[in-house]
C-alpha cells in the first residue's frame, strides 16, 4: 500500500554534513582542479624536455614518449573541465547534480588506458621483429628518461593520494594514467639503457609486460564506470550496514525493496519502510524524516534517501493487482448514507487500506439515542456482508470539550 511518500526534507541537509563527515562539493571540485593543474604543468615541462633531448640525442623513443605526454595534456584538460562541471549544483535539468560527468570521464580515461596498453603490446612485437634497425643513442637520452620516470611516478603518487582523499574516481583514473606514463618512461629508459649496454631486446620485453599491466588497469577502470552508469547497487556488506541503520530507527517495524546506486563519490538510496498501520500521516512522515537523518549521519557518502512509508509489507500484494477499491470521496458518501439522515456530521473519518480491504473509523461529535444506535448496528452488519471490500466499520463518539 502507498498511503504516504516522504523524501529528504531540505532543512536537514546543512546540519548533517558537518566537518569531517563529508566533503563540500565546491571544495572537492577545487581540490580536483588543483591536482589536475599540477599534472598539466608537469606534463607540459616534461613534453618540451623530451622533444628537445630526444631530437638532440637521436632518441626517437623519447620523442614518441613526448607525444604520449602531449596526449596526457588532453586528458588532463578533460579532468579539469569535468571536475569543474561535476561540482555544479543540481538544476532543473539535472535534479541529482552533475556527478555522472565524472563517471563518463572515468570511462573515457579507462578506454584511453586500455588503448595505450594495446599500443605497447603492438609496438613491442614490432620492435622484436626489427631489432637490427634500432639507432645508436646518446647517454643524455637515458638521463632524460630517468628524470621523466621519477617525475611521472611522483605525479602518480600525488594524484592518487588526492583522488582517495577527495573520493574522486575520475581523478584516480587520471592518476593511473600517470602511472602508465611512468611505465612508458620505464620502457624508454630500459630500452635506452639496454641499447647503451648492448642488450637491445630489454626494451620490447619490458614494453610487453607494461602493456599488459596498463591494459588490465584501463579495463578495470572502464568496467567500474560502466557499472556505475548502469546503476549497479552497492556491495552486500554496505547494504547490510544501511539496513541495520534503517531497521534500528524508532518506529520502523520492517524494511523491504531497498535500492541503491552510485553517482561519482555519492550514493542514492530508496527504501520502503513499514510502520504501524494505525499511525497518522504526520507521525509516519516523522519516522521517514528520522530514517533520513540517521542514514545521512551514519553514512556520509549517501547523498539522498527517498523513504516510502508503508503500513504493511506490500511486496507480495503488488505482484497480483487487487480489484478496484473505492476512493475517499466515494467512501464518505457511502458512510453518510450508512449513518442515516438524522446522524450528525462526522467530526473525522479515518480510512485504513490494509490487506487490500478497507477499515473505516468514524468519529461523531454527539452520541446517538439507543434506537438510532441499534438501527445503525443492523445497517452496519448488512453493509459489511454485502460489501466485501470493507473489513470493519467502527463509530466513535467524541463530544467537544
Amino acid at each position: 500500500m502507498h498511503p504516504a511518500r516522504a523524501s529528504k526534507p531540505p532543512v536537514h541537509d546543512a546540519p548533517l554534513l558537518g566537518a569531517g563527515t563529508a566533503l563540500d562539493d565546491a571544495a572537492r571540485g577545487r581540490g580536483i582542479q588543483r591536482a589536475t593543474l599540477v599534472a598539466v604543468v608537469t606534463n607540459s615541462l616534461l613534453a618540451i624536455g623530451q622533444v628537445i633531448i630526444g631530437l638532440l640525442a637521436n632518441a626517437f623513443s623519447l620523442v614518441a614518449d613526448a607525444a604520449h605526454t602531449f596526449s596526457d595534456l588532453v586528458t588532463d584538460m578533460m579532468v579539469l573541465v569535468a571536475g569543474r562541471r561535476s561540482a555544479d549544483p543540481a538544476d532543473s535539468n539535472h535534479p541529482y547534480g552533475h556527478g555522472r560527468i565524472e563517471t563518463v570521464t572515468t570511462l573515457v580515461l579507462g578506454t584511453v588506458l586500455a588503448g595505450v596498453g594495446i599500443g605497447f603490446l603492438w609496438s613491442s612485437g614490432v620492435r622484436l621483429q626489427n631489432m637490427g634497425t634500432l639507432p645508436q643513442l646518446h647517454p643524455a637520452a637515458l638521463v632524460m628518461a630517468l628524470l621523466t620516470l621519477i617525475a611521472k611516478e611522483s605525479l602518480f603518487r600525488f594524484t592518487l593520494s588526492a583522488a582517495r582523499r577527495l573520493r574522486a574516481p575520475m581523478l584516480e583514473a587520471n592518476a593511473w594514467h600517470a602511472r602508465s606514463d611512468a611505465a612508458s618512461s620505464l620502457v624508454v629508459a630500459a630500452g635506452i639503457g639496454g641499447s647503451l649496454a648492448g642488450y637491445p631486446f630489454l626494451e620490447p620485453l619490458a614494453a610487453a609486460v607494461v602493456g599488459f599491466l596498463i591494459l588490465h588497469m584501463g579495463v578495470r577502470l572502464a568496467w567500474k564506470a560502466v557499472r556505475e552508469l548502469i546503476d549497479t547497487g552497492l556491495p552486500e556488506e554496505e547494504l547490510k550496514r544501511l539496513r541495520k541503520t534503517i531497521e534500528s530507527t524508532p518506529g520502523v517495524i520492517g524494511l523491504h525493496e531497498m535500492r541503491t546506486r552510485r553517482m561519482a563519490d555519492r550514493v542514492l538510496c530508496d527504501a520502503h519502510v513499514q510502520v504501524d498501520p494505525r499511525l497518522t500521516v504526520s507521525e509516519g512522515h516523522r519516522v521517514s524524516d528520522t530514517v533520513y537523518m540517521r542514514v545521512r549521519s551514519a553514512h556520509p557518502e549517501v547523498q539522498d534517501v527517498l523513504v516510502h512509508i508503508d503500513p504493511e509489507d506490500d511486496g507480495e500484494l503488488q505482484a497480483v493487482p487487487p480489484g478496484p477499491l473505492p476512493e475517499r470521496a466515494e467512501i464518505l458518501a457511502q458512510m453518510r448514507e450508512l449513518l442515516g439522515p438524522n446522524a450528525p456530521e462526522p467530526r473525522r473519518v479515518q480510512l485504513h487500506y490494509l490487506g487490500q480491504r478497507i477499515e473505516v473509523e468514524i468519529v461523531l461529535p454527539t452520541p446517538m439515542d439507543d434506537d438510532a444506535l441499534a438501527a445503525l448496528r443492523e445497517r452496519r452488519l448488512d453493509w459489511l456482508q454485502n460489501h466485501p471490500h470493507y473489513r470493519n466499520i467502527r463509530v466513535f463518539f467524541e463530544p467537544a470539550l
